[in-house]
Parts: C-alpha cells; sequence; structure tokens
C-alpha cells in the first residue's frame, strides 16, 4: 500500500474520488491516448495529477525505469498536446520503488486539444472520468481561454431599441437608489459601442434570448404522472423570478399550530430558501444550451430545480463539502446585477444558506436537509417538504397558500397580543405581518406587500408601529439584517 506520507498528500491536495488525479500501474506506450486524454482534461479544468507506477487499489508498483519513462512523457505532451500545458515531472521514492507524478497546471489558454490523426479533441474531467467535451463545454473552453465569459460577449441589438424599467423599478425598490442609465455600462450590460450584452437582453423588458424560460409543475404524488398545475414563463430574469416565487406560494401549503397565546405558521418551505435556490439556477445556469431551460418541479414531499451546466469546474456537487467548495461563476455579470439588486447574500455561501433557512423552520427534522446534485449536464437543486408527513392528513393537503383578508375588511377584528407589561390589540394585516417574521425572519416589505396585495409605503407604516409598540425589533443592517420578535 501506498506510504504514509503520500496517502497524506494526496489527502491534502486531491479528493477522494480521484476528481483531481488518477493512477496508472505503469506507463503506456502504445496507446498513449488513455492517458494523455487525462492531460488535456486537467488542463481544461482545475488542473490535477497523474501518478505512474501505482495500482488502482493504490498499492505501489514502481517503474523499473523512470527517467527513460519521464523523457517519453515529455515528449508525448510536447507532440501530441495544443497548445503545451504547464506542468512538472516529480519522481518519488515509495518503499524502494520509484513512482511518477506528472503535474498538470489548471490552463489559462484552454482548450487544450489531444491531437492525432489529423483529428483535434478537447478533454474535461468530470469525476473520476476524462470525457470529450461536449459542443457547450468547448464553446465555455474557448471563451475561457479568451478570457470571456457568455454574458459578456456583445450582441448585435442596440440599447436605443430596449428598455430596463423593470430593472429600474427593482432597483429602487431594494436599494432606494434612483436607477440612472450608466449604470447599464458599468454593469457590463451595454458595451462601449452602445450595444447590448448577452447579460443585458437577459434583463431588458422584452427579452428575446429563447432559452430565457421557467417550466413549473405542480405533480400529484411522489412521482411525475399527473400534473395538478403547470405553466411556462418566459421574459427576463426578473420577470421569470417573480413568477417562479408567485407559482411555488400557489401550489405549497401553510399549515398552522396553535400556541398558548398565539398561532404558530408552518410553512412547507423556507420561502427565503426558495427565493435561493431559483436565483442560484438562474445566475449559474448554462445559457449556451439551446432548447433547454430551468424546471421546477413540486411533489407531495419535495421541491426540485434543475438547470442546464454542471458545476463550472467539471466536479460533482454532491461529492464536494460545501463548506469548501470555490465560488465558480459561470455568468459573472449576471451574478454582479443580481448582487446589485440585493438579491444574493455573501457569495459562495448560497447553498449552505438554503440549508440553514430551511434548518430554521419550526416543523423541521432531521433527515429534511436540501440537498444537492449535478452531472455532466444538469444541476439539482432539491429541497424536502419539512411538513410532509409531520401532520395527520398533509399528504392530502390542497396545497393552496393561505391568502389573507386586507385589513380594511376587518376593522371590527383587532386580536389581542398579551405580553408581561400590556395587552396591545392588532388587526388582521399586522397580525399577519408579525406571524410572518415569526416564521420567517428574512422576509422584507416587498414580500409582505406582495402577499397582502397592498402598497409598499402600507407596509412599513405597519412594521414602524409594530416597531414602536415594542412587538418586533430589526437585527442588523438593511441588507443581511433580520426581524426578531421581540413579545
Amino acid at each position: 500500500m501506498l506510504d504514509e506520507n503520500l496517502e497524506s498528500y494526496m489527502a491534502a491536495n486531491f479528493l477522494a474520488e480521484c476528481t483531481y488525479y488518477d493512477l496508472k500501474q505503469m506507463l503506456e506506450r502504445k496507446k498513449v491516448k488513455s492517458w494523455l486524454k487525462s492531460v488535456s482534461a486537467f488542463a481544461n479544468t482545475e488542473g490535477g495529477s497523474l501518478f505512474f507506477g501505482i495500482a488502482d487499489n493504490h498499492s505501489v508498483i514502481g517503474l523499473q525505469d523512470a527517467q527513460a519513462d519521464a523523457e517519453f512523457i515529455s515528449e508525448c505532451i510536447n507532440d501530441r498536446l495544443d497548445p503545451i500545458p504547464e506542468y512538472d515531472l516529480i519522481p518519488k521514492e515509495e518503499k524502494g520503488h520509484t513512482i511518477l507524478e506528472l503535474r498538470i497546471k489548471k490552463g489559462l489558454f484552454t482548450p487544450y486539444y489531444y491531437c492525432q490523426d489529423g483529428t483535434r479533441t478537447a478533454f474535461v474531467r468530470y469525476g473520476n472520468e476524462s470525457v470529450v467535451a461536449t459542443s457547450q463545454q468547448l464553446l465555455s473552453l474557448v471563451l475561457k481561454g479568451s478570457n470571456r465569459t457568455w454574458d459578456s460577449l456583445s450582441s448585435n441589438e442596440e440599447k436605443g431599441q430596449h428598455s430596463f424599467i423593470m430593472l429600474a423599478n427593482t432597483y429602487r425598490k431594494q436599494t432606494d437608489l434612483t436607477f440612472e442609465d450608466k449604470l447599464l455600462k458599468s454593469w457590463g450590460l451595454v458595451d462601449a459601442a452602445t450595444h447590448l450584452t448577452n447579460a443585458g437582453l437577459l434583463f431588458v423588458d422584452d427579452c428575446p434570448v429563447y432559452q430565457s424560460r421557467i417550466f413549473c409543475t405542480r405533480w400529484n404524488g411522489l412521482e411525475k404522472t399527473n400534473a395538478l398545475n403547470d405553466t411556462e414563463y418566459s421574459g427576463n430574469l426578473l420577470y421569470l423570478l417573480d413568477m417562479a416565487m408567485s407559482f411555488v406560494r400557489a401550489n405549497t401549503a401553510m399549515s398552522w399550530t396553535t400556541q398558548p397565546t398565539y398561532r404558530q405558521n408552518n410553512p412547507d418551505y423556507s420561502e427565503r430558501a426558495i427565493f435561493e435556490v431559483i436565483v442560484n439556477h438562474l445566475i449559474h445556469r448554462d445559457y449556451t444550451v439551446m432548447g433547454s431551460e430551468v424546471h421546477i418541479d413540486i411533489y407531495d414531499d419535495r421541491l426540485v430545480v434543475s438547470s442546464p451546466g454542471g458545476m463550472f469546474d467539471g466536479t460533482k456537487i454532491q461529492e464536494r463539502d460545501l463548506k469548501t467548495v470555490s465560488s465558480y461563476r459561470r455568468n459573472p455579470i449576471i451574478a454582479d446585477v443580481f448582487a446589485q439588486l440585493n438579491y444574493m447574500e455573501k457569495r459562495g455561501s448560497g447553498l449552505r444558506r438554503i440549508q440553514t433557512l430551511t434548518a430554521s423552520l419550526p416543523t423541521y427534522s432531521e433527515g429534511k436537509q436540501p440537498f444537492f446534485e449535478s452531472d455532466n449536464q444538469m444541476f439539482y437543486t432539491i429541497v424536502e417538504n419539512v411538513n410532509y408527513g409531520a401532520f395527520p392528513g398533509h399528504a392530502k393537503s390542497s396545497h393552496k397558500s393561505e391568502k389573507v383578508p386586507l385589513e380594511s375588511s376587518h376593522k371590527n377584528e383587532n386580536v389581542p397580543i398579551e405580553s408581561s407589561h400590556k395587552e396591545v390589540k392588532l388587526g388582521k394585516t399586522a397580525r399577519y405581518i408579525v406571524e410572518r417574521i415569526a416564521a420567517f425572519s428574512d422576509i422584507n416589505a416587498e414580500m409582505l406587500a406582495e402577499e397582502l396585495g397592498i402598497s409598499y409605503r402600507q407596509v412599513l407604516k405597519h412594521i414602524d408601529n409594530l416597531t414602536k409598540a415594542g412587538i418586533i425589533e430589526r437585527e442588523g443592517g438593511k441588507r443581511y439584517g433580520r426581524w426578531k420578535i421581540r413579545e
């Protein structure tokens, strides 16, 4: 078996699943493609190493003539790879045997092709395999090699032919700042020649990008059998986000349990968690894949969001520790726009935050944690329904969202809240706001206004009154703070 020092080195520098290394018992001289494809794949993704003289079971076999093998490896790379990647050949002594580590660095000038018989093939690393790059992956490698991303490419559309009313209104509502035309260029939505970039096309009011779509379906049961409700949305990213959230609200349930002095709301899902899930998929999906879109599938026991494009670095998310996953951004301009709109939290914390928000729900239990899966074509987020099976008859729920009537129609139905100091009487709207804050501390005035069907200013007035009455208080700033129920 491997020497402990080498085992420790490999464990510290590579994933156990061999995403970043390959083991070769010997140097194959007649079938050089068997190992050169890994050189291409490592250079095209995140780098990695090939260890020659080690069997698949990690036993050290060693090489008979390591020096000759090193010369042959260098010759093959120089002759068969275009461009030639940066690499190091490192001999190592293990229990009286000599092995070779071929360490390939992450390439800056992708794609790196394997050339043979007049053909050029680019490989990418996926899990523990080196596979031929798809046409979409090849396009991404070309863009990466030219230090460009798809969303930064200029289109043929003139800025003056389109409007950004929805973007301007959203920016003003989210930041209390006036949207200025110069932001379009500084955000990368318009190029120097006043043409829209691909990112710009995704934010104009009349978005012409065909693949900017979301398919939403509420299924009857636990599988894709009969659809209870389904719809398709197409348009700019802000519209897709709003419509997707509306569909989720209309097709998930809000149950409640009675406590000694109040009613506890028990939503199936954390609304903020679902919001972050959808934002994540809109930002990181592969827009070069034509004829594919984001899907939201709601079952009795779970909500699944899927989008085209696996992990940008070629790994499988289910094989990664979320604490160590770096924030690789396939579409950095789109991500930055969502950040400017305060629709993103700290970069790189989105997946863990989805889990944390779900775990904060009153009916959350072990085993209900959201999880993530990816392959070389798709990324999936699976969020468990925390109420499924928790209450009698829950599986038979109609999954209709509870809509609270406006306070104006219930002026004489004030509900008292008892505290150790005094009794405060609240109308239906104020009561609803308190209950929503209790269930969802991250909720904001815009969300409450949309749920209640009243103006943003009316919600702010209620929040101000509740704050002055000592019932709620704000912890932290406007962007990352949370609400807290004081009584």
